[in-house]
C-alpha cells in the first residue's frame, strides 16, 4: 500500500516536470522574437539596460547636471527674452552660439555684466545676421563709447546753475507725497489739506525721490540730463523692469500711443511696434503718412547722446504682455474694447486715432508680446510749461505745395530777422536739429518745444523721432536746406561731427555699441548704421561748401555757454 501511494507520487512529479519542459520549449521561439523584434524596431526611449536617460534622472557622469539644476537652466532659458523667438520682428535664427548677457538696466531678472568704468559697456551677444545684409559684429573689447566720452570734447562743463537756470528749485521746505490715485504732487510745509492727507511717515530727501521725479528736478537751462547722470541709467532700468499699474489711450496724434503709468507714479509714452526692422518705407508714401517706428524713437534718443545734445528724454526698448500689461490694467473702455483674438490665436488691439486705428491696422502680438519703446514723461505742464514752436523749415504737408524754403533760395535770410533767431543761440539749435534730423532721415519735424522758465535762451526739445531711420537706401538731402541755405553751426557741434567721422570714433560703431544696450537689440540693422556714415560725410561737405564760400569765422560760431549774444569762430588753428 506505501509502495503504491509513493510510485502515484513519483508518477505526477514527472508528469508536471514534462508540462513546465514542454510549455517553456514552445515559449522559447516567441520569446527570442520578440527579443530580436526589441532591439530592431522598438521606438521607446528606454534605454537597453533599462535606464531612463532623461533629465529626470541624474547621470553618473562628471558634469552633467542634476534635476535641480536642470529646471534652473530650463528657467533661465525660458526667461530670457530671445527665447520667444516669434515676438522678436528682425531675427531670423538658425544658430548663435554667443552667450547672451544683458545690462542690469534691461534686465528684470537681476543678471548683471562686467561694465567699464566710463561708458557704462557691457559686453553682449553678437548681432544677430538677418536677410538684410547685416555683418556679425561681436563685443568689441574696448568700448569706443567710454573712450568716446573721455574725450575732451565731452567734458565742457557747464557754467554755474543758478535758481533762474534750473527748472525746479528743490528746497528743504518742498516735499514729494505720491497720491493714492496715481498721479504726482509737489506739496509745500506751509499746510493745506491734501498734504494733511498724506502725511510723511520718514524724512524725505531728493535722493529718496523715485528716479523719474529725479530726472525731472536735474533739468537745467543747458541740458535735459547730464552726461553721466547716474540717475538717467536708473531711469532707463524703470521703464523696462516697473510694473505697469494703468494704461491710457494718448489723445491727439495720427497713430495709436498708450500712456502708461507705473508703480512708482512715473510715466511713459509707448509706441507699439508696426513694421519689422528691415521694411523701408514704400517709395510713394509721403512723410506725413509713413508708420511711426518704436526703435526709430529708442536709436534717436541713443543718437543724440553720442551726438552730446542731451535734448531727447530717456527711451528705452521692452517686450510687453498685451494681456496682463495693457488690456486686464486699462481702465480706458474705448481701448479695451478694441482687444480682440485673430484668426492665427493671437491677441490683438487697434485703439482709437485719427489714421492707423482700425482692424486692417491692428497691432497683435505673438501671440500676447509685443515690442514697443517707452519714453519717459517730461514734467507736468502744471508744473513746467512749455513753449510750442512752428518750425521755419516746416513742410506743406500737402501732395503738391511747397513751403516757402522750398522755392526761395534766400528765406534763411527773412528768418534770421525774425526774433527769436535773430539774437542768441536759437539759430544754432535749429540747425543742431537739422543736423540729427538728417542722421535719422526724419522729415516729419513741423514742431518744437522749449521750457517757458528759460525764454529764448535755452534747448530744442527733441521729441517724436518715430518717422526717423525709415529709408536707409535714400539720403533726403532737402533735409539739409536750413544748413545750407544759412551757413551757420555751432563749433561744438561741428568739431564733433569732425570726430564722429574718424575711424577710432566712428558714428556707426558708436551707434552700435550703444544700441546694445538696450533689451531690444538689434534696434538697427546694419545698413541704417551705415547710412548714417554716409550722411555725416554730406553734413561736412556742406560745411565745407559754407567755409569755402562764406569764410570759417562767418560760418563756424563759438557757442558760449551763459552768453546770449552770437559769437563768430576764431577760426581754424
Amino acid at each position: 500500500m506505501i509502495l503504491l501511494r509513493k510510485f502515484r507520487v513519483l508518477i505526477l512529479t514527472v508528469f508536471l516536470v514534462a508540462c513546465t519542459l514542454h510549455i517553456m520549449i514552445d515559449l522559447l521561439p516567441k520569446l527570442e522574437k520578440r527579443a530580436a523584434g526589441a532591439d530592431s524596431g522598438c521606438q521607446c526611449a528606454q534605454h537597453p539596460a533599462g535606464e531612463a536617460q532623461g533629465w529626470g534622472k541624474p547621470r553618473a557622469d562628471a558634469g552633467w547636471p542634476n534635476q535641480m539644476h536642470a529646471l534652473r537652466l530650463l528657467q533661465d532659458f525660458s526667461n530670457e527674452p530671445n527665447s520667444n523667438l516669434t515676438s522678436r520682428s528682425l531675427e531670423k535664427i538658425s544658430a548663435n552660439p554667443a552667450a547672451t548677457t544683458r545690462d542690469e538696466a534691461a534686465d528684470p531678472h537681476g543678471r548683471t555684466s562686467p561694465s567699464s568704468a566710463a561708458g557704462g559697456w557691457k559686453e553682449h551677444r553678437a548681432l544677430i545676421g538677418n536677410g538684410s545684409g547685416a555683418r556679425a559684429a561681436s563685443a568689441p573689447t574696448v568700448s569706443r563709447l567710454a573712450a568716446l566720452f573721455e574725450h575732451p570734447l565731452f567734458k565742457v562743463d557747464l557754467p554755474p546753475l543758478t535758481d533762474d537756470d534750473t527748472l525746479f528749485n528743490v528746497k528743504n521746505d518742498i516735499r514729494f507725497y505720491p497720491k493714492t490715485t496715481g498721479n504726482p504732487a509737489w506739496h509745500n510745509e506751509d499746510g493745506n489739506e491734501e498734504e494733511e492727507e498724506f502725511p510723511p511717515t520718514t524724512e524725505v530727501t531728493a535722493e529718496s525721490y523715485p528716479n523719474w521725479l529725479r530726472f525731472h528736478i536735474g533739468i537745467n537751462r543747458y541740458e535735459l540730463y547730464p552726461r553721466h547722470s547716474p540717475v538717467l541709467e536708473a531711469l532707463l532700468k524703470d521703464l523696462v523692469t516697473q510694473r505697469i499699474s494703468s494704461v491710457a489711450m494718448k489723445s491727439g496724434g495720427t497713430q495709436l500711443k498708450l500712456i502708461m503709468t507705473f508703480q512708482n507714479y512715473g510715466q511713459a509714452l509707448f509706441k507699439p511696434m508696426k513694421q519689422t526692422r528691415e521694411q523701408e518705407t514704400p517709395p510713394d508714401f509721403f512723410y506725413f503718412s509713413d508708420f511711426e517706428r518704436h526703435n526709430a524713437e529708442i536709436a534717436a534718443f541713443h543718437l543724440d547722446r553720442i551726438l552730446d545734445f542731451r535734448r531727447v528724454p530717456p527711451v528705452a526698448g521692452r517686450l510687453v504682455n498685451m494681456t496682463s500689461e495693457i488690456r486686464d490694467v486699462t481702465r480706458d473702455k474705448k481701448l479695451w474694447r478694441t482687444f480682440f483674438i485673430s484668426p492665427a490665436n493671437n491677441v490683438c488691439f487697434y485703439g482709437e486715432c485719427s489714421y492707423y486705428c482700425s482692424t486692417e491696422h491692428a497691432l497683435c502680438g505673438k501671440p500676447d508680446q509685443i515690442e514697443g519703446s517707452l519714453a519717459a514723461f517730461l514734467p507736468d505742464l502744471n508744473l513746467a510749461k512749455r513753449k510750442t514752436w512752428r518750425n521755419p523749415w516746416r513742410r506743406s504737408y500737402h501732395k503738391r505745395k511747397k513751403a516757402e524754403w522750398e522755392v526761395d533760395p534766400d528765406y534763411c535770410d527773412e528768418v534770421k530777422q525774425t526774433p527769436p533767431y535773430d539774437r542768441g543761440s536759437r539759430l544754432l539749435d535749429v540747425m543742431d536739429m537739422t543736423i540729427f534730423d538728417f542722421l535719422m532721415g526724419n522729415m516729419d519735424r513741423h514742431h518744437y518745444e522749449t521750457f517757458e522758465k528759460f525764454g529764448n535762451d535755452t534747448f530744442i526739445i527733441h521729441l517724436d523721432n518715430g518717422r526717423g531711420f525709415g529709408k536707409h537706401s535714400h539720403d533726403e538731402l532737402s533735409i539739409l536746406v536750413p544748413l545750407s541755405q544759412c551757413c551757420r553751426v555751432r563749433k561744438s557741434t561741428y568739431l564733433r561731427l569732425q570726430l564722429l567721422a574718424k575711424e577710432e570714433h566712428q558714428l556707426s560703431s558708436l551707434m552700435e555699441e550703444s544700441l546694445l544696450r538696450d533689451r531690444l537689440s538689434p534696434v538697427l540693422i546694419q545698413p541704417h548704421l551705415r547710412a548714417m556714415d554716409r550722411r555725416l560725410q554730406l553734413v561736412l561737405q556742406v560745411v565745407a561748401g559754407c567755409v569755402e564760400k562764406e569764410g570759417y569765422v562767418n560760418v563756424v560760431e563759438e557757442d558760449l555757454l551763459g552768453d546770449t549774444a552770437t559769437h563768430r569762430g576764431p577760426g581754424p588753428r
